[in-house]
């Protein structure tokens, strides 16, 4: 199936929720969370990433993940990803229960896809206090996509991974996953980075954007003029520019000190980033700082 085709089903297959002047989405992406090793690249960011999910629960945001949430290709196990990061998985339990939880898969956890999937490793957990399995997400789905689109289908937001369009990440993962688990994860603990990733790697970084940007335009030119990619994958935050295709990207939750993500409020787009700060007095708080932000219905 071609990068583009897989686009489309993903499209076709993606849920609808609504978009109004009073909506509230918060947008990650690729929190790569592992097995707490020298590996797992989200523990250095997971009390910031706490941070800024105890916010968006308060305020009263829907959270939705755009893939790569769990790092599946090096790690085999997901009930030990939920031992290690059992704060962050009873956190999103609650937004779960309050049904302002959607969570997309990407190539690094693309096995979520499979039909048993959620009933066997995410309905529910074991946990120590109680000596037995306690429910966490029961009946939850990972999608390949989402869509955002307001009451009289004037404008819409395509959410979703990404990876379709790189084959490698795509039509060929079982290949890109048996690379990083038994070679590039060994050679990255010794400073050696994954020339294949597209978030590592600049080169594919801008193909895998300009394929995307490529598809947006064809969808736009058959379908809708009113049409915005939000994506993950390449770990690049961008919002839409006045004037260019209407891309945007999450960025990632893996970047040196500090994540990023999107705020939906309204119709608004925001590009925050969640970092600790260092105050006058010294000490060191968790602060939201807001990057760039757009009114994509006078925009797209």
């Amino acid at each position: 199936m071609t990068g583009a085709s897989s686009l489309i089903k993903a499209y076709e297959n993606s849920p609808i929720l609504p978009l109004d002047a009073n909506s509230r989405y918060i947008l990650f992406s690729d929190c790569h969370r592992g097995v707490g090793n020298a590996s797992d690249n989200f523990l250095k960011n997971e009390n910031i990433y706490l941070a800024a999910l105890g916010h968006y629960y308060k305020e009263g945001y829907t959270y939705l993940e755009l893939g790569d949430g769990d790092e599946l290709w090096e790690n085999r196990s997901m009930d030990a990803i939920m031992a290690v990061h059992g704060n962050v998985f009873r956190l999103l339990a609650r937004f779960y229960q309050k049904n302002r939880l959607y969570m997309l898969y990407g190539n690094h956890d693309i096995i979520k896809s499979r039909d048993d999937f959620p009933a066997r490793h995410c309905a529910a957990r074991y946990c120590n206090i109680q000596g037995g399995p306690v429910s966490q997400f029961p009946g939850i789905r990972f999608y390949p996509g989402l869509r955002l689109a307001d009451s009289q289908n004037e404008y819409e937001l395509f959410l979703t991974h990404g990876h379709q369009v790189d084959p490698l990440n795509s039509t060929f993962w079982p290949l890109a996953r048996f690379l990083v688990r038994y070679l590039w994860k060994p050679l990255e603990l010794v400073g050696v980075l994954n020339p294949t990733s597209a978030a590592l790697n600049n080169k594919r970084r801008s193909k895998t954007e300009r394929r995307l940007i490529a598809w947006l335009e064809s969808q736009k030119l058959s379908n809708s003029q009113n049409l915005c990619l939000i994506a993950g994958h390449t770990h690049r935050p961008t919002l839409p520019n006045p004037g260019a295709p209407a891309y945007g990207n999450t960025g990632c939750c893996v970047h040196p000190h500090y994540i990023t993500g999107i705020e939906i409020r309204g119709y608004r787009l925001i590009l925050v980033k969640w970092a600790v700060c260092v105050w006058e007095d010294g000490a060191l708080r968790i602060c939201r700082e807001e990057l760039n932000s757009i009114k994509f219905n006078t925009t797209i």
